[in-house]
């Protein structure tokens, strides 16, 4: 798709040193070597419709949807990569997890490999936790196995309190709790016939806010496809 006729960008915050950007699902943040063909990503977008020196100051994952931050020159580029690297910056999500888990809230401490990719065993484990809250659970009449009926998920409020790859999809999948629509560590069944059911197809994480040591707040309002659960 080129970006000349790609939808634009909606912005959450700008000026002369941040752009903040509420990211769709299903576009890259920028070019991968997953997606080594693929051209369309937010950052092109971003350049495309704003102009200007940009670069991410951290990454989404291409499904996740929500709260962005660009640097518009290299001394913020390099501000909030230690703010972020240092563990300085807080984020909240929603995530569509299957299942019901036990309780209200808790966290999830398990510590993860530096990279998802590979195998875990002989990579260092690095520390991280993720803080959850249920905020609404489900019953649907959706059948993907001939013991249950129908299937329950849940909507979670979730904190990472570090920045591991991929630490949320991979802490809910710890606890046996995957988010929907997650095909590397969902069940691909499940994740099809809640697809069909709800009428979207998507990985069910939305980055809801995000705050930074110097007290800047932003927020992105989840898609309507959130409002219709």
């Amino acid at each position: 798709m080129s970006t000349a006729t790609s939808p634009e960008l909606r912005p959450l915050y700008k000026d002369a040193h941040l752009l903040v950007l509420d990211k769709p699902p299903g576009l890259l943040v920028h070019p991968s070597g997953l997606d080594a063909h693929e051209t369309d990503t937010l950052l092109a977008r971003a350049q495309a419709q704003f102009g200007g020196w940009l670069t991410p100051a951290h990454r989404l994952d291409k499904g996740t949807s929500g709260v962005l931050l660009l640097a518009r020159n290299a001394a913020t580029a390099s501000q909030l990569g230690a703010w972020f690297r240092d563990g300085e910056v807080r984020k909240g999500y929603l995530g569509l997890v299957r299942g019901w888990p036990a309780g209200k809230q808790g966290r999830i401490d398990h510590p993860l490999a530096r990279d998802p990719e590979l195998p875990s065993q002989g990579q260092p484990q690095l520390e991280a936790q993720t803080d959850w809250r249920c905020l609404r659970r489900f019953e649907w009449p959706v059948a993907t196995h001939p013991q249950f009926p129908s299937t329950r998920a849940a909507l979670l409020a979730l904190e990472p309190l570090q920045g591991r790859r991929h630490q949320i999809r991979r802490h809910c999948k710890h606890i046996a709790h995957p988010l929907i629509g997650d095909a590397t560590h969902g069940k691909g069944p499940l994740n099809r016939a809640l697809a069909a059911y709800l009428g979207c197809s998507r990985l069910w994480l939305h980055a809801q806010w995000l705050e930074l040591p110097d007290g800047q707040h932003f927020e992105a309002a989840p898609g309507p496809e959130w409002a219709a659960l």
